[in-house]
Formats: C-alpha cells, sequence, structure tokens
C-alpha cells in the first residue's frame, strides 16, 4: 500500500466521522462500520444483492444514517496479485456508484479474508447455517480493521517524518 494514496483517503475522509468497509460478492455485499474514532471495525448487516439502484440506494442510505465520510472495498486480487473479472466487476460497481455516492474509496486487498473468518467461525463452532449469516460482514469487518490498522501506521510514520523535518 502507498503511503500517498492512505493519506490522500484519511483527508479526502475526513468530513465525516465514519468509514464503511464493503465485501462485495455476486449474491450479498456485506457491511462494516469503523467507530468514530475510525481505530476499530464492526459488522453492520448483509445486503442481499436484488440489482445495482436498489443495493446502491440501501448503501447510500447507510451512510447518511452512520455520517459516513469514506468508502474501504474490498478488492478480490487473484493469489497471485493479478486482477481477474471478479476485481473487474468490483471497479465497475465503484464506477457505477460514484454518481449516487460520490464519496472518497480505497480499494484494500481482500485475498484470504473470507477464508479466515471462516476459519475462525469453524473453531467457534458455528453451525454451517449460522457460519453463511455472518461470514460477508464480518469479512467486511477483516477488510476495514486491515485497513484501519495499516492507516493508522503510516498517520503515525507520517507525524514522525513531519516532527522530524
Amino acid at each position: 500500500m502507498n503511503r500517498d494514496e492512505i493519506g490522500g483517503f484519511a483527508e479526502a475522509s475526513s468530513g465525516a466521522p465514519r468509514l464503511m468497509g464493503l465485501d462485495l460478492g455476486t449474491k450479498t455485499i456485506g457491511l462494516a462500520l469503523s467507530d468514530v474514532g475510525r481505530q476499530i471495525a464492526s459488522p453492520l448487516e448483509t445486503i442481499r444483492r436484488v440489482k445495482f439502484t436498489p443495493d446502491a440506494g440501501r448503501l447510500a442510505e447507510l451512510c447518511a444514517q452512520h455520517r459516513v465520510g469514506g468508502l474501504v472495498i474490498g478488492l478480490p486480487l487473484n493469489m497471485d496479485g493479478s486482477e481477474g473479472p471478479r476485481v473487474q466487476s468490483t471497479r465497475s460497481f465503484v464506477r457505477n456508484l460514484k454518481p449516487i455516492l460520490p464519496l472518497p474509496v480505497f480499494f484494500q486487498d481482500e485475498r484470504l479474508s473470507s477464508a479466515v473468518i471462516n476459519r475462525m467461525l469453524i473453531e467457534a463452532d458455528a453451525s454451517r447455517a449460522r457460519r453463511g449469516e455472518l461470514v460477508d460482514k464480518l469479512a467486511a469487518a477483516y477488510i476495514l480493521q486491515s485497513f484501519l490498522d495499516v492507516m493508522r501506521e503510516v498517520m503515525a510514520l507520517d507525524a514522525e517524518d513531519s516532527a522530524s523535518a
């Protein structure tokens, strides 16, 4: 991740206190929300995808309700880091979303996020049905928390660089 990109996103999204994480799937969109201090990500809900317009409308509604300043969207890169059809679909969704929800967007690598969440739920002895209910919004929280942790480190490094200059 590029320090300048993260810093630019943090600045661009500073108009509202929270960030929203999205795990875009073909059938669902997992959502997570940061606290106002942008330290902790919590699962919010899972949207069952219908069509783009109602899905985007629900996202816009939730962003307004929770005072969201930016979106952190999981980017489903291939294991070798290349971009496949799922990445193209994600980028297309974001392009279509921009006119409806003009918030800054940061793409966060989401490789293995669902696998980590599924393993965690299995270890917690969650039933298959319960895992199905939770995995998308927990994956969104995992994606958002990963970003928040890196953003905090980058901001601390920038503060150190400013202090030593």
